[in-house]
């Protein structure tokens, strides 16, 4: 092999070139690429701004639809307060006896077990004879509307009050009635100013508005009482919103939602399923134009780097000449030393997109754990429910002194505590889909079991349950508490589409063959859109009724069963939810 080599290239080969002449086709390639990295970069301007745009305006909506949920939910744990005290026979007996010696204790004990913010008794004038906070006993409220409109109603009242510190407060109200007398009015009053604290983590501004415009709750004390056109027109920028984008009018073709204090900001919007309630939040373009900029620095980098070897390549043609331009060296070694800063600053462009990619992976782990936090709420929700309906019953057998039935209550609580801590731990392995919990059940025990877990919700109700089930075992491989969950989100759900029925049933068939096969009937109103039934965060319900996540959970469950959750509307009116599992093979059965 030949160690000959071609001769080096001068250094001052390209601007020989330039200097010798670039013939016309040459000069017409320099000038069409150059034409086109104008366009490619235009282009890519504009793809990159609406990408990043969107991402931000999809995290923005994400954030709005779990703070509306979480309102939701403390609004709608909070309403089954003043019903529960309404029927409390205590608080009955102690206003017709006027005897309010221990009702504050016993209001201050319920309110560190549901979380409310204060809780007030009101006789039938509209003093306060009874509240956890001591300080508001003998205070007169016969005149506030919503002490009237709970005495008018019969069912529980909802107020908004501006105070006087500027803030607002929340209350639900209800009369505690003995027939169709009157004995007084229960106030519950809802702390949802939390939700402001927990906004302020975050570099939004978010705001509260009721169903008449008016803001409720806001990061930004100064919204309060305002409109959202008001707010807007402030001059001080909220401490939210500070590092907004700066450079948002370069967006080609796109402007910003709104300004606030001359601040480019983005405008989300989110219904909460409350009186009209909607979450407004003004998010910052803070990083947009500079992650937009990182990728067109790569772009036009490599423009360049082309560009350079298009001369690269007409300056071989002046290699003939080169003897003349040698001292034209220093010029290109200073072409050299520019070129050295274009490489370290698209160094310096690949760092940056490195660290915004890892923000962009950060930002979908809080996606998922948002999701995770709904399925969490969702799954908890009827434990927590049967916990308050047990608890209340042992309250009313201890008062009566029946003390042995009282302890078979505090046992199904206990009994509810320990599923609850398995629901939590279950859903911790939820990513790995494992099936260590799987062993073979009975699926009539777990049938046996959700009626049990449901029975007080269905004797509230007057539901008729017509369960057929086979005398022999029907042997399935499962995990017991997934399976149970599944049956009691069913059955209530068909609990709640019989609410407007004469007479509600809900039938269960269980039967073996080929497959298990589950089927749950109802008499209710049937599913207007069958086939949306089993999308997550799709519900038929009013708002602040459900979450959606109910049907979803469920169908994953059973497919990690190895079987299918289908739905269908009746003939005769209502709906059936079957249920196919594939039957446990016993070792004789297989060998036979």
């Amino acid at each position: 092999m030949s160690d000959r080599r071609p001769p080096p290239v001068p250094f001052n080969a390209p601007v020989a070139a330039l200097r010798a002449g670039m013939p016309a086709w040459g000069k017409a390639i320099v000038g069409l690429m150059m034409a086109i990295a104008v366009v490619v970069v235009w282009v890519m301007d504009d793809w990159l701004s609406e990408s990043f745009t969107v991402d931000t305006r999809t995290r923005a909506e994400l954030r709005l639809v779990l703070y509306a949920g979480n309102i939701e939910a403390e609004l709608q744990r909070t309403q089954v307060v003043p019903i529960l005290l309404a029927r409390d026979p205590v608080l009955r007996e102690s206003l017709q006896i006027s005897n309010y010696a221990s009702v504050s204790q016993i209001l201050i004990g319920l309110q560190s077990e549901v979380g409310a913010a204060s809780i007030e008794l009101l006789d039938t004038a509209g003093r306060v004879v009874a509240a956890t906070d001591r300080n508001r006993l003998g205070v007169m409220r016969v005149n506030e509307p919503l002490f009237v409109e709970a005495r008018r109603a019969n069912d529980t009242i909802f107020n908004v009050q501006q105070r006087d510190s500027g803030g607002y407060g929340f209350a639900y109200a209800r009369a505690i009635r003995s027939g169709s007398q009157v004995l007084g009015v229960v106030m519950v009053e809802v702390d949802l100013a939390k939700f402001e604290r927990s906004w302020a983590g975050f570099s939004d501004a978010v705001a509260l508005l009721d169903s008449e415009g008016r803001i409720i709750l806001a990061t930004e004390p100064r919204w309060r009482g305002r409109t959202e056109a008001e707010a807007l027109t402030m001059r001080d920028a909220p401490t939210a919103i500070e590092r907004a984008l700066r450079y948002t009018a370069d967006l080609a073709g796109r402007g910003p939602d709104a300004f606030l204090s001359n601040e480019a900001v983005l405008r989300s919007e989110s219904r909460v399923r409350h009186r009209g309630w909607r979450l407004i939040s003004f998010t910052t373009y803070d990083g947009v134009r500079e992650k937009v900029n990182g990728v067109l620095a790569l772009v036009i980098m490599g423009f360049a780097l082309l560009l350079a070897m298009v001369f690269y390549l007409f300056s071989r043609r002046a290699y003939s000449q080169s003897a003349r331009f040698e001292q034209e060296s220093v010029e290109l070694r200073q072409l050299n030393l520019r070129l050295q800063r274009e490489v370290a600053a698209r160094e310096k462009a690949q760092k940056e997109l490195t660290f915004a990619e890892q923000t962009l992976a950060q930002s979908s782990k809080l996606a998922v754990l948002g999701e995770m936090s709904a399925a969490v709420s969702h799954e908890l929700n009827q434990p927590l429910a049967a916990m308050k309906t047990y608890l209340a019953g042992a309250r009313l057998l201890m008062n009566r002194r029946r003390a042995e039935e009282a302890l078979v209550s505090f046992q199904r609580i206990d009994d509810l505590i320990d599923r609850m801590g398995a629901i939590t731990r279950q859903l911790k392995s939820f990513a790995r889909k494992g099936g260590d919990a799987f062993e073979p059940l009975d699926l009539r025990d777990c049938v046996t079991e959700a009626l049990t877990m449901m029975e007080p919700r269905l004797r509230e109700r007057r539901v008729l349950v017509v369960r057929t089930l086979p005398k022999e075992a029907v042997m399935v491989m499962g995990d017991r508490l997934r399976l149970e969950q599944v049956i009691i989100n069913l059955m209530r759900n068909a609990v709640d589409a019989t609410r407007n029925a004469n007479a509600p049933q809900i039938d269960i068939l269980l039967t073996q063959g080929d497959t298990v096969t589950l089927t749950l009937k109802d008499n209710g109103t049937g599913i207007a859109e069958i086939e949306k039934v089993f999308e997550p965060f799709y519900t038929s319900k009013k708002p602040g009724e459900g979450t959606g996540l109910g049907l979803a959970i469920s169908s994953g469950i059973i497919a990690d069963h190895g079987g299918r959750l289908t739905a269908h509307n009746l003939p005769e009116g209502g709906a059936a939810f079957e249920i196919a599992l594939p039957v446990l093979v016993r070792a004789g059965q297989s060998a036979a």
